[in-house]
């Protein structure tokens, strides 16, 4: 029988109440700290960890916190403001106090159940954070969120029910995760063998600052819009891959006056503000874009560097070590034109152009290589980690359906909160 006829099976006729989660789980608080005291508690190996929001964490020792904060139980933490999720953890732990966690004191309740329930619905509470300036929720929109607790007059029945649901779900996830754990090995690999081949013996290349072989143009201002002639490539559209995302178009007509904005195939893009300040893309796309005014347009001299070899560069620590020293300082990091034209480019062979590119050329081929297995979301292991977890999301999906549920599910829980 398959899985997912028997849970079909289990679940036939069966009862299920719907809770507010308050009445179901117990909500901790966490701790006072800063986030300069983490920087400065956080050991690495330490048996601690304390969340932040975001991937922030600090790993500290039990006596570095009051022991009224650190929470023992398998817990639900609660990631409150600004990208909303929900995270699972065993271990001991603790959080900021602006953020909150929940465990189970009921035996009959399966925290893990609830947590994969919560999670089905992230968006929903994506939708209340978003109402705010700085997207973020309180307490009370968790606290009375409905959750559903299957056979409640049974609470062996019960779960079991919760326990099959969770194997099931951890056993798409445990899949993920091994991919995941590839992934970053096979990332380690690419980093490893990029820094190799822009590493060359002396005399077989010349440091190039980028200020006497490329042109520096700054994006266009406008305000972008929800359609248009061409999609305006901004600051957020820079991916983690030094790519450009596919989601969240948004666009600007084409003009005479921003003509000359127009991308073409491998135009090289960097962030020169904020938190993404040197990230480098590669434009691959087919279709009409223009770039942002928070964006400078690197036009390298063909005759001496391949596009595609400075990207590489760009997102290796060869570049970042520059980088990193010659950003300005303030609130917001500034790494604009001046600055990056004394950014140095190993050029190999520069005596002989014919040479100098056909190695560029060898060393992308082979990095694009890597590149693929470890970034490309149409092939290599983005690909199956992605496909796994939409095999996750489908099983979850049906399996989270119960019966009986209220009208609208979780927002009839909104719309009573609001």
């Amino acid at each position: 029988m398959s899985q997912l006829s028997y849970m079909e099976k289990l679940l036939d006729g069966v009862e299920v109440e719907w809770l507010p989660l308050k009445e179901v789980l117990v909500r901790t608080k966490g701790t006072k700290i800063t986030a300069g005291q983490m920087k400065v508690l956080h050991k690495d190996g330490a048996p601690l960890k304390i969340f932040a929001g975001g991937k922030t964490v600090a790993f500290v020792d039990f006596n570095d916190i009051p022991e009224k904060d650190v929470n023992r139980e398998p817990s639900i933490i609660v990631k409150s403001r600004g990208v909303i999720e929900f995270e699972y953890y065993e271990k001991p732990f603790s959080h900021k106090n602006e953020m909150w966690s929940y465990y189970s004191d009921n035996d009959a309740i399966h925290i893990k159940f609830i947590y994969h329930f919560l999670k089905l619905h992230e968006r929903h509470f994506q939708g209340i954070g978003s109402r705010m300036q700085m997207p973020q929720i309180a307490t009370p929109d968790t606290d009375k969120f409905l959750v559903p607790i299957p056979c409640p007059n049974n609470p062996e029945k019960s779960l079991a029910i919760q326990a099959e649901i969770v194997r099931i779900l951890d056993a798409f996830t445990a899949m993920t995760t091994e991919l995941t754990t590839e992934l970053s090995l096979r990332k380690k690999q690419y980093n490893y063998y990029r820094d190799q081949l822009l590493s060359f013996e002396e005399g077989e290349v010349e440091w190039k600052t980028l200020g006497d072989i490329s042109d520096f143009t700054y994006g266009y201002a406008a305000k972008a819009q929800e359609s248009g002639d061409a999609r305006f490539v901004r600051i957020t559209d820079i991916n983690t891959n030094g790519k450009l995302s596919p989601a969240d178009h948004m666009y600007v007509d084409i003009s005479e006056e921003n003509e000359r904005y127009l991308l073409k195939k491998d135009d090289l893009l960097m962030a020169r503000t904020g938190a993404t300040f040197g990230k480098t893309m590669i434009f691959e796309e087919d279709y009409p874009a223009i770039y942002a005014g928070f964006l400078i347009k690197l036009s390298l001299d063909p005759n001496i560097v391949n596009p595609k070899y400075y990207w590489h560069f760009a997102q290796s620590d060869l570049f970042w070590d520059q980088a990193n020293k010659l950003v300005s300082g303030g609130g917001q990091p500034q790494f604009n034109a001046n600055a990056l034209k004394q950014v140095k480019l190993p050029v190999p062979y520069p005596s002989d152009t014919a040479k100098s590119l056909a190695e560029q050329a060898r060393i992308v081929l082979i990095l694009d290589k890597f590149d693929a297995v470890a970034s490309s979301l149409s092939e290599g292991l983005p690909r199956e980690i992605e496909l796994r977890q939409k095999q996750y999301e489908y099983y979850r999906d049906l399996l989270l359906s119960f019966p009986a549920s209220p009208a609208g599910g979780p927002q009839s829980h909104s719309d009573e909160a609001a």
